[in-house]
C-alpha cells in the first residue's frame, strides 16, 4: 500500500534482536541502530525498552572532565542549571558546572543554548 510502510512494519526476529541488543551495548546511537536494521529510531528505542535493556545516560563532556552531577536540591547560585535528560523524569539532574557570570550555565552549554551575535544578525535579515 504505502512504500514506507514496509520500513515500519520489520518483524524483530531473533538474529535482529541480537544485533540490536549488541549494537545497544556498544553505545550506538538508537538512530543508527535504526539505520542499520532498516527501522525507525522509535522502534529501536521500543524495543530496546521491552528487552529492559540498560537505559541510556547522557555522558556530556563536562562531566567527563571530572564535574558532578547535581540534582535540584544541591543546585546552587553560580552552577550550570542545564538538565540533563534521564529516562525517569522523576529524577532530574543538572550539569553544576561553574556557571559563566551573568549566565544560567557553564561555558559549554552557553556555546549550545546561544547563537553567536553574528548567527543572530543572519537569522534576523533573512
Amino acid at each position: 500500500m504505502w512504500a514506507g510502510l514496509e520500513l515500519m512494519t520489520r518483524e524483530w526476529t531473533p538474529e535482529r534482536t541480537a544485533i540490536l541488543i549488541t549494537l545497544w551495548n556498544e553505545g550506538i546511537c538508537a538512530s543508527e541502530i535504526g539505520r542499520r536494521l532498516s527501522v525507525t529510531k522509535n522502534a529501536v528505542i521500543g524495543k530496546a525498552f521491552r528487552l529492559q535493556l540498560a537505559k541510556r545516560r547522557p555522558t556530556p563532556a563536562d562531566q567527563s572532565e571530572g564535574e558532578s552531577v547535581v540534582r535540584l536540591d544541591g543546585l546552587g547560585a553560580g552552577m550550570c542549571s542545564w538538565p540533563l535528560s534521564t529516562s525517569d523524569s522523576a529524577q532530574v539532574h543538572f550539569c553544576g558546572a561553574a556557571a559563566v557570570p551573568g549566565k544560567p550555565y557553564c561555558e559549554t552549554h552557553c556555546r549550545q543554548a546561544y547563537l553567536p551575535a553574528t548567527k543572530v544578525r543572519k537569522v534576523a535579515v533573512a
